[in-house]
């Protein structure tokens, strides 16, 4: 298995000390001969934001580039996308209806507790950029 998440994409800016790359994410089965009639095969464009010099290498606009991650950064984006607010809702969902008995309310509280998760989230988008940063593959 890879260490490494590649995708190929296209350099579409090159601006002071950061590179923006529109790339093609593909689900797993895009390339089946039936991607073109399944609703299961997707295809989003994307573009990835690369920081530093260093990754610029001379790359200009229109430059087909391979762009890379560490597939521990995969992992822990989805840990914080979507694992911890996961078991925020449900705990605070389950300890909520233990004491009030009322699903409404656990519903409500349980979902609302997820705003301050999402607000340090934000606050910290700065350190989480430098956290999940992407490369040029040479």
């Amino acid at each position: 298995m890879s260490e490494k998440i590649k995708h190929s994409g296209v350099v579409e800016s090159v601006d002071g000390d950061c590179m923006k790359v529109r790339i093609l994410q593909t689900s797993a089965c895009a390339g089946c001969k039936a991607a073109g009639v399944c609703n299961a095969a997707e295809k989003k464009e994307k573009v990835i934001d690369i920081y530093g010099r260093k990754a610029m290498n001379g790359h200009k606009v229109g430059d087909t580039v391979v762009v890379t991650a560490a597939n521990a950064t995969g992992r822990k984006a989805v840990m914080i996308g979507f694992g911890l607010p996961l078991v925020i809702l449900v705990v605070v969902l389950a300890i909520t209806y233990a004491v009030t008995h009322s699903e409404p309310l656990a519903a409500l509280v349980s979902i609302a507790a997820l705003v301050p998760y999402y607000i340090i989230i934000y606050i910290c988008r700065d350190r989480l950029k430098r956290d999940f940063s992407f490369a040029i593959d040479s």
